[in-house]
């Protein structure tokens, strides 16, 4: 599971079709899950051109908990049009 979109990176280059990848998802309490969300320029790369960690609500009886971190990106302005690959 990941997203899809068109980025610009923080060196002002854009990466058209980045892969965004939800990584090192954990339940970090009852209530909060903690992720990495990966950037790469294709799911090919391997190296990433951006990390950035972040936390959303975890709710013990909703999905799994991957799905709930990409249920919170596709919420969040930054990754407004993405689609799912």
């Amino acid at each position: 599971m990941a997203l899809l979109m068109t980025t610009t990176t923080v060196h002002g280059l854009l990466a058209p079709d980045a892969y965004h990848r939800a990584e090192n998802v954990r339940i970090a309490s009852v209530s909060q899950l903690e992720f990495t969300v990966m950037s790469y320029a294709s799911a090919a790369h391997v190296m990433a051109f951006a990390a950035k960690t972040m936390q959303c609500p975890y709710m013990l009886d909703g999905d799994n908990p991957i799905r709930q971190a990409y249920m919170h990106l596709k919420t969040l302005p930054e990754f407004a049009g993405a689609t799912d690959c």
